[in-house]
C-alpha cells in the first residue's frame, strides 16, 4: 500500500488528531485513509461497501418496496410532489 499524506487542511491544536488506518473492502481491495477512528496502523474490514450494497447497483429499484404502505400513503398525500425542486411544466 502506498503511504497516505496528511491533508494540509488539518490545523494543529484545533482538529482532532488523525492517523493512518488500513481499510479492507468486501472484495479484498485495500487502501489507507486518515481518520480519528482506532489507532495508527489499525485495520478496518468493511462488511458493507459500494461493491456489495444493493443501493449502489442496477438492482437498486428493488431496494425500496414500491407496494409499501407508507410509500402509498405518502403518494396519496403529496401526489406529484417534485423532489428536484423545479416547477413542473403545465
Amino acid at each position: 500500500m502506498s503511504q497516505a499524506k496528511l491533508p494540509k487542511t488539518a490545523a494543529a491544536g484545533i482538529d482532532p488528531k488523525q492517523h493512518i488506518v488500513n481499510i479492507v473492502m468486501t472484495d479484498g481491495t485495500k487502501f489507507q485513509i486518515f481518520t480519528t477512528w482506532g489507532k495508527e496502523g489499525d485495520t478496518l474490514k468493511l462488511d458493507v461497501d459500494p461493491k456489495n450494497h444493493p443501493a449502489w447497483h442496477d438492482k437498486a429499484q428493488n431496494f425500496v418496496n414500491a407496494s409499501n404502505e407508507r410509500l402509498t400513503k405518502f403518494k396519496s398525500k403529496f401526489g406529484n410532489f417534485d423532489f428536484v425542486g423545479g416547477n413542473k411544466a403545465e
